[in-house]
């Protein structure tokens, strides 16, 4: 058997990046530098600096193959502070917003003249940004541009950021400053274990979102090594981890922090939870593979291996019988992926929330579960879903008043001549709406489809039409109904 630290030793061989790789992302860095420092010469540009964020940056804890460049530019925020003066929160928002988009059109893009830099576009989270493809040696590099507000570090602790982005630049020197040479490795490490469970990043396959660098990063510096947190990491839910030393009882007492399934605290702000996007779904099945890990230890559970289609050949699987998909095409490739993403989970919620009650709350067709899988490449978007009844009874008793009630019996009895009595209560045999969980949910999204996506196919999970929909079910029902 292979001991622990063999397994991280072979490993970390393979996806440690070599120098011809960390040198490919410096001279790109070096290039963009020289390019935005000359445009902003001739158009009087009020940045302060302008440096390499991310895994490929400061940081340094990027993967072999992952060339993805963060570029920040620190803007001097009393020189913009005299223009938001008295602004209230979301007009200073906009008015930021603005005058980002001028810097992005005014200055960046046209900064991007060298002929390797092909295709700038505009982008947007909170504030907008430019993406770049920078093309070398048949690699296909994608840079991005990022402007924010440089804050000193007290004023963030104090007040809190101005744009979401002004503590990233900090993230990086707290992780630079903060983890030795050898930790780095280890968080190379966990994130190849996190992508291998399909937990990782914004694309996260098991939940909406999985974990990502930065927490991975925190995990690591939190418990000083990756065979600490392994040894750990089933306790990590009733344990937060918290740069400021709070009791629990005092972190529950926040607001905004009291439904999170895990809390890991930003040393860059105190009131951030760095875990708060992750799902209880990529931490279940990511603790699920690490029990299994530290009982075999194995390279193989560190190969990202492609999800594979659901074998649908057995009509007789009591799961795969009471799982159904939904299977649509997006029509506008411009949405972004997340855009798309976050709406489909809203259907998929409120699939769950009517499919389990009637309007009377009453149980319909018991316990609902559901995962969205995309690949937006194929622009090809699944949700499958498990419902626990197929069929459900034509009519249910509803209750009604106490017998106590007299007001309110009157009134049921009037609605209601064929009621029952029974434990103190009235009830009426009450007819149902639906009784096959298909007719159910067919009317239930007719009208909920974002107008961007195409229904290819609404029906059982024996009849799905697309790999992409066979792989959603095989993630519904072997990395989410096993930990539900």
């Amino acid at each position: 058997m292979n001991s622990i630290k063999d397994v991280f030793i072979s490993v970390l061989k393979e996806i440690t990046p070599n120098a011809e790789e960390v040198n490919i992302t410096k001279n790109i860095i070096n290039k963009l530098k020289e390019l935005l420092y000359h445009t902003a010469g001739k158009r009087d540009i009020h940045y302060t600096n302008i440096e390499a964020q991310g895994s490929t940056g400061i940081k340094q804890t990027q993967l072999r193959g992952d060339y993805d460049i963060d570029l920040f530019i620190g803007l001097d925020y009393n020189f913009y502070k005299p223009n938001y003066r008295g602004l209230s929160k979301s007009k200073l928002k906009s008015k930021s917003k603005k005058d980002f988009l001028e810097l992005c059109n005014g200055w960046i893009i046209k900064s991007l003249t060298s002929k390797e830099f092909q295709n700038p576009r505009l982008l947007y989270a909170e504030h907008p940004y430019v993406t770049v493809d920078y093309f070398t040696d048949n690699l296909k590099i994608e840079v991005d541009i990022v402007l924010y507000f440089n804050l000193d570090l007290e004023y963030i602790k104090k007040t809190g950021p101005i744009t979401a982005v002004d503590r990233s630049p900090w993230h990086g020197r707290f992780i630079k400053e903060n983890l030795s040479t050898e930790q780095k490795n280890e968080v190379r490490l966990l994130k190849q274990f996190f992508k291998a469970s399909h937990c990782y990043g914004d694309k996260s396959v098991v939940g909406k979102m999985g974990f990502f660098g930065y927490s991975a990063e925190l995990l690591i510096f939190y418990y000083n090594s990756l065979i600490n947190l392994f040894n750990n990491f089933e306790s990590l839910k009733n344990n937060p981890l918290d740069y400021y030393h709070r009791p629990i009882e005092e972190l529950k007492k926040i607001s905004h922090f009291q439904n999170e399934v895990l809390i890991i605290i930003d040393p860059i702000d105190k009131n951030r939870n760095v875990a708060s996007a992750i799902s209880d779904r990529a931490y279940n099945y990511c603790n699920y593979r690490i029990q299994e890990f530290l009982k075999k230890p194995s390279k193989e559970l560190f190969k990202v291996k492609p999800i594979p289609e659901e074998d649908l050949l057995s009509e007789k699987n009591p799961v795969l019988s009471n799982i159904y998909i939904i299977e649509l095409k997006n029509k506008n490739p411009k949405i972004h992926y997340t855009i798309n993403r976050d709406k489909l989970y809203s259907l998929g919620q409120g699939i769950k929330l009517n499919g389990e009650k009637e309007f009377s709350h009453v149980n319909r067709f018991g316990k609902i579960e559901f995962e969205l899988y995309f690949e937006d490449k194929l622009n090809e978007y699944n949700i499958a879903i498990y419902s626990e009844k197929s069929n459900i009874t034509k009519t249910y008793l509803r209750k009604g008043p106490p017998v106590t009630s007299k007001f309110h019996v009157e009134k049921f009895k009037k609605k209601n001549p064929n009621f029952i009595e029974k434990n103190n209560f009235l009830w009426t045999e009450t007819k149902r709406e639906y009784t096959k969980f298909l007719s159910f949910l067919k009317d239930f999204i007719r009208d909920k489809i974002p107008e961007n996506l195409e229904i290819i196919n609404i029906s059982t999970a024996f009849n799905a039409k697309s790999k992409t929909a066979k792989k959603a079910i095989h993630v519904l029902n072997k990395y989410i109904l096993p930990f539900c």
